[in-house]
């Protein structure tokens, strides 16, 4: 896992939004590296509504990230 994430850039918005989606998929993983523990919090968050609103703003932030590096699509071209 040490070059998963070789640039920002994508050729789409929807792949950017995958990588945005992934970036904070990556991000739990490396809080909390232990699988089974992971698997034991998942039912208190999934049903909490405001974990998946804080789950949806780091995906987000992630985007408005990936769109910067990728000059929001090469400016509609």
């Amino acid at each position: 896992m040490d070059n998963w994430l070789p640039t920002l850039v994508t050729a789409t918005p929807s792949e950017g939004y995958d990588l945005a989606v992934k970036l904070a998929r990556i991000a739990v993983k490396k809080t909390q590296p232990d699988a089974a523990e992971r698997e034991r919090m998942r039912p208190d968050y999934a049903g909490d509504a405001d974990s998946l609103i804080a789950v949806s703003q780091v995906v987000a932030t992630n985007f408005a990230t990936i769109a910067a590096a990728n000059d929001y699509w090469r400016a509609g071209t």
